[in-house]
């Protein structure tokens, strides 16, 4: 069973006011409780989705840098995230589901209203183990400290997909309340940093976006899950 934390929800200032195009402007959005995965979902967890439904292995899988059980999965699409979510709510009754770019950023920030990064505005390079880490594929989930939601790898290790079409205008007239994201696109939003990146830990505010079916090394996911 994947281990959840409960998401208070509310109000935060989304976006950062003097950071990219796409992240302005700064708006106020609330949004209702959830749950989140604490950790990204991990190769274990998936090859138990493959296994009991016949998926495919995805790439990279069986490469030994990316091998270990404890890393996040790599190189799934989002309509096999989407698909792993939809399993798991069939195994479990629960309502599972990728989050919202608004779910994750207010996630991330973990109660700090306007940090830069999960812990604070420390900068990156001043993470325990910096330099360390990320040397050739990502890091076994929860080796770093959590966040104040007690979520871990946030902003970091890979990127993570989100349920929202992408917009780089979006902000301009995303509703205050829960906000999807656009009704259609041809990108799917992302979130986080990830270990192939020069630098490697991104800001909260951060957004990416890649077509849906695009399987990259450094993209994985964390579930949600409706409160029922």
């Amino acid at each position: 069973m994947m281990d959840l934390v409960a998401i208070p929800g509310g109000a935060f200032l989304m976006g950062q006011a003097d950071g990219r195009d796409d992240e302005r402007p700064a708006h106020r959005v609330t949004v209702t409780p959830f749950r989140l995965g604490r950790f990204q979902v991990t190769n274990a967890e998936y090859d138990a989705f493959r296994h009991a439904t016949g998926q495919p292995a995805p790439p990279f899988r069986d490469q030994p840098a990316f091998a270990d059980p404890r890393q996040p999965v790599v190189a799934v699409s989002w309509f096999a995230a989407v698909a792993f979510c939809d399993w798991l709510s069939r195994e479990s009754g629960g309502r599972f589901r990728l989050p919202t770019e608004a779910e994750w950023e207010f996630a991330a920030r973990g109660g700090l209203e306007q940090s830069l990064y999960p812990w604070g505005n420390q900068p990156v390079f001043e993470r325990a183990a910096y330099l360390e880490r990320w040397t050739a594929a990502p890091e076994p989930v929860g080796t770093a400290p959590p966040n104040g939601f007690g979520l871990y790898d946030m902003c970091e290790n890979v990127h993570e997909w989100c349920a929202d079409w992408y917009d780089p205008a979006y902000y301009a007239t995303a509703p205050v309340d829960n906000p999807q994201g656009p009704p259609s696109g041809t990108r799917r939003a992302s979130r986080g940093g990830a270990w192939r990146h020069h630098i490697k830990i991104a800001r909260c505010a951060a957004r990416s976006s890649i077509p849906p079916e695009f399987q990259y090394a450094d993209y994985g996911f964390r579930v949600a899950c409706q409160v029922i």
